[in-house]
């Protein structure tokens, strides 16, 4: 009863099984689109195949990934809105039932031969109900009003292990799921059956088995004392400003970079199947659990969070830097390996939180947003790039990201 009481309180088991529901969905998508489009250009020679192949596969997620960005702006505003007036769950709750339905669309595009433009309606639906940007923003608030300033980053941080170490055990199974078929089971059922299984179990998770009552009036008795902390309002206003111009910048990197890199892999000289798939899906994923142990370790030796966002930033800029050159398997997954790259979002989030009180839910979906505005301009960018240098220098674009995040280093110095 006490361990019963003790696991009601916490979040992370709605962040474990919705994030290996979601490596199950991203790799099944992935193959799903690769098969669709290689079906489309059986008839092409083998290297207008491969270039036509990738044309529409960066076209699909370059439609996809909009959509998934500026659907959600005004339910995303709505819900955090619901979230500070006490009712902390709400921005939790409803993103996982858009996520429900909205990845059960996968399945019968499989099941039934549905054309693969029918998955455009999936990040509408799941947009419509807050998507990641609500979902994620929520998670985040949740955890820092029951945290103190002190242990915050560190706490937000295990958080982020958590939601790393569930895409990492969820990669490396989906690959071997996916081709999971028998002559009554097409390939990717189960995979796709078991990503709506446990997003059905974290909706009914947070909705009745997570307690915040305590949370909920602690955050109406704050509705009184909202705003900047301290009284050097004009200093915190700049810091702000900078910590929100750093976090789009390096989001803006980091996104672009690792969805023209969900594409790269798909073409010769990788090529990759869906067990690679899931294996490289894996490898990005232990980035989660160095980041933590790095935290762990600079916070012992008292450096602070904006040394520690720095380094983060320098060490994503190396890693992506590399991927340029990559031509193997081997070296990707050397490579992949950017050892603190996921530092500086949450300790740009706990900065953020140590200088806004009482706006929690607010201050992380405005700066949610912010990274979906910004990447709604890049993600077609990025997209345009990759096509026109595919046959001379496809790894421009992470020569791009690399300088991204060098300008992103500047605002936090």
């Amino acid at each position: 009863m006490a361990f019963a009481r003790f696991i009601r309180q916490y979040v992370e088991p709605v962040v474990f099984c919705a994030q290996v529901a979601s490596a199950f969905f991203d790799t099944g998508l992935q193959m799903v689109v690769k098969q669709r489009s290689q079906n489309s250009t059986s008839n092409s020679s083998t290297t207008d195949h491969q270039d036509h192949s990738q044309n529409i596969i960066a076209n699909f997620y370059m439609i996809f990934n909009m959509l998934t960005k500026f659907v959600p702006i005004i339910p995303a505003l709505v819900l955090a809105r619901i979230g500070d007036r006490g009712y902390r769950k709400v921005p939790i709750v409803v993103p996982l039932v858009g996520y429900t339905v909205s990845r059960a669309l996968l399945l019968f595009v499989i099941l039934l031969d549905w054309r693969i433009e029918v998955m455009y309606a999936a990040p509408v639906i799941h947009g419509l109900c807050g998507g990641f940007s609500s979902y994620w923003a929520g998670v985040m608030a949740l955890v820092s009003v029951t945290t103190s300033e002190e242990d915050r980053s560190l706490r937000i941080m295990r958080t982020e292990l958590v939601y790393g170490m569930a895409g990492f055990l969820g990669s490396l199974a989906s690959g071997h799921l996916f081709q999971l078929y028998s002559v009554d089971i097409k390939q990717g059922v189960v995979l796709a059956s078991m990503s709506v299984v446990l997003y059905v179990f974290c909706l009914l998770y947070a909705t009745f088995v997570l307690k915040v009552s305590r949370l909920a009036q602690d955050g109406l008795q704050r509705q009184d004392s909202t705003g900047i902390i301290s009284n050097h309002f004009q200093q915190d206003k700049m810091i702000i400003a900078l910590l929100f111009l750093s976090g789009i910048l390096y989001d803006v990197a980091v996104g672009g970079g690792v969805e023209m890199l969900s594409i790269y892999v798909l073409k010769p000289p990788l090529a990759w199947s869906a067990t690679e798939v899931g294996y490289g899906n894996a490898a990005g994923n232990v980035i989660f659990i160095t980041s933590f142990l790095g935290v762990k370790l600079f916070t012992r030796f008292s450096v602070s969070d904006s040394s520690m966002v720095m380094i983060g930033m320098v060490s994503f800029m190396i890693g992506i830097y590399f991927m340029t050159f990559v031509t193997s398997t081997a070296m990707y997954f050397l490579g992949s390996v950017m050892l603190f790259a996921l530092i500086p979002m949450p300790t740009i989030r706990s900065l953020l939180s140590k200088q806004v009180r009482g706006t929690s839910y607010v201050t992380f979906t405005c700066l949610q947003l912010s990274f979906r505005l910004a990447s709604l301009a890049t993600t077609p960018i990025y997209t345009k790039i990759y096509e026109s240098t595919l046959d001379t220098f496809p790894g421009f674009v992470f020569i791009l990201s690399s300088c991204i995040t060098f300008l992103s280093v500047i605002p936090i110095r």
